[in-house]
């Protein structure tokens, strides 16, 4: 152990015993957590409040959705039932799909 001469002055100590370091570690380290838990706590309420409000919003565009998608289906179901009935009279009208022959009947005199 190296002394300095001064009286009352810190003694620089050549080594230190392990379980003193280890000591010391877990001390600082218990210090650093408890120091992030109290920052924490500060903004507590202004976190809950800002969680309440993205549930909020998640509720309402989840509601948007829901509408917007029933919406599009009814739209689709609507469309396709239009065209399935004008493509049904296009097809009567023209005959589609089959041949009509129209035979007259004979002449009788």
């Amino acid at each position: 152990m190296a002394l300095s001469r001064r009286p009352y002055a810190y003694s620089k100590v050549d080594k230190e015993d392990p379980e003193d370091i280890i000591h010391r570690r877990a001390q600082f380290l218990i210090h650093k957590v408890l120091e992030k838990a109290d920052s924490r706590r500060k903004a507590s309420c202004l976190r809950i409040r800002i969680s309440k409000l993205k549930v909020k919003i998640g509720k309402r565009l989840r509601r948007l959705r829901k509408r917007i998608m029933s919406g599009v289906s009814v739209a689709r179901l609507g469309i396709h039932g239009h065209l399935m009935t004008q493509i049904k009279t296009w097809k009567r009208l023209f005959g589609l799909g089959r041949q009509t022959i129209v035979t007259l009947p004979p002449l009788v005199k």
